[in-house]
């Protein structure tokens, strides 16, 4: 540690002194905190890695009906969706479910681990604060009440206090960061739905203009057809005509 300024070093050594005052409780308390700001790190990077915040949504709208122009994250899901052909409404919705299980379970997992860990981080707090004053009754229990009586009481009242306020220093900015980290999830999910109406509306646009091209092809042919009838029947109409002169 000669390498840390000596700010850092002097808070470095303070820190080191309240972790070992603190007893083996600091342990599942220090694995808690690392469980529940890891998988919060975790969770905000992916969501971020999505796209969907700095994505406009005219650019991805455009994406859906221009193949060749889709890039990143939401290019991607665009083309496992609705691919570069003319999918139907069914191949759209089981696309979504099987997108919605791949992009969003995950994140809820590593969030309701992220709760599990907020609410454990107080526990065993508390569960050092019961062992620190279980050591301040046996030294009183015990001691004759000179200087090193003394000492294990004040080690055991240290105890329960360092402990109890590591587990709310732990807990207290879990719970917002746990709740940041749902509610951007729960914008992710919002997006995906919109996504899903959106495609399906583009769907039923490209469907509908088919269908429409269709039927004026059809009806092209129809007059066609009917111009080739009446031309026949005036060829057969003028035909004797000619026979009659000869």
């Amino acid at each position: 540690m000669e390498f840390l300024p000596e700010p850092l070093l002097r808070l470095w050594s303070e820190a080191l002194v309240i972790w070992i005052a603190g007893g083996w409780a600091m342990w599942p308390i220090a694995f808690t905190a690392f469980v529940l700001f890891g998988l919060g790190t975790s969770v905000a990077l992916g969501l971020s890695g999505k796209g969907f915040a700095v994505t406009p949504e005219s650019t991805w709208r455009r994406w859906i009906d221009h193949p060749r122009d889709r890039h990143g994250p939401i290019g991607k899901l665009l083309d496992a969706v609705v691919g570069r052909g003319l999918p139907t409404d069914q191949e759209i919705a089981k696309a979504f479910v099987q997108v919605r299980i791949d992009e969003t379970n995950p994140f809820e997992l590593d969030l309701k681990v992220m709760k599990v860990a907020v609410s454990a981080a107080p526990l065993f707090g508390l569960l050092g604060t019961v062992t620190g004053m279980l050591t301040t009754f046996g030294a009183l229990a015990t001691g004759s009440g000179g200087d090193q009586t003394m000492g294990m009481i004040a080690a055991g009242i240290s105890e329960a206090l360092i402990t109890t306020e590591t587990g709310l220093v732990i807990a207290l900015p879990g719970v917002f960061f746990q709740y940041m980290m749902s509610r951007r999830l729960q914008k992710y999910k919002a997006f995906l739905a919109h996504l899903e109406t959106v495609c399906t509306q583009a769907v039923h646009r490209r469907l509908r203009l088919r269908f429409d091209e269709a039927q004026r092809q059809q009806a092209k042919r129809r007059v066609l057809d009917l111009l080739r009838e009446q031309l026949g029947h005036g060829r057969e109409g003028r035909a004797p005509a000619h026979s009659n002169k000869a």
